[in-house]
Parts: structure tokens; sequence; C-alpha cells
């Protein structure tokens, strides 16, 4: 059952309502982590922490959340990655963190232009 208090550009869809879930009432929406105004050392400490917990695992529906189960990229996975992107890493040094596996990584001081 939708309600009218979901936005479709602040939502994001689970599944895809045809699909049955493991658990999951299909059409179940869940928004995404909102952002920290601005990304401190701390932040960047918990991101790594939600993209090495929260990793992708090749199950037989797909890929899921290992921690969870739930369909991945999940959302603290979703919000690590935006947090740590905006801290400065690209995409390659996020997956280098993600499969290093250490989610007490120091995650580096961004180079930031004068």
């Amino acid at each position: 059952m939708e309600t009218a208090q979901t936005s479709a550009s602040t939502a994001h869809r689970v599944r895809p309502a045809a699909s049955s879930g493991a658990g999951e009432a299909s059409g179940e929406v869940l928004r995404d982590i909102p952002l920290p105004p601005y990304v401190t050392g701390e932040d960047a400490q918990f991101a790594v922490r939600a993209v090495v917990v929260h990793a992708p695992r090749r199950w037989s529906g797909g890929m899921v959340c290992r921690n969870d189960a739930s369909p991945h990229p999940c959302r603290l996975h979703r919000w690590g990655t935006r947090v740590l992107a905006l801290r400065g890493l690209r995409a390659a040094e996020i997956a280098a963190l993600i499969e290093r596996g250490d989610p007490t990584a120091v995650v580096p001081v961004p180079d930031r232009p004068a």
C-alpha cells in the first residue's frame, strides 16, 4: 500500500513490485539516509564501516548485503559510498576499502586545492 507521504525524489524502491522477496513486502519504500551538511573525519570513519560491513555478497537471487541480506546496495552502503565520495574518494578508492575489508581503515585527508 503506497502512502501519500512518499516522494518519488527522496524515496528508493527496495525491490521491484514484481519480484518476491525474503520477508519484505513488495513495493516497500525506504528513504535514503540524509547526508551530513559537511563531512567530518568521524563521518568518514562511520562511512568506511558502513561500506565494509554492508559489502555485497553473491547469492542465488543476485547480490545482497552481507550484513542483512537486503538487496545490494542497501541503505547504509549507499550512504557510506555517498559520504566517502563527498570526502573526496574516487570510486576505485572506495572499492579498494571494501576489498580490504577493514572497517577501521583510516580515510586519508582529501587534498584540497588552495
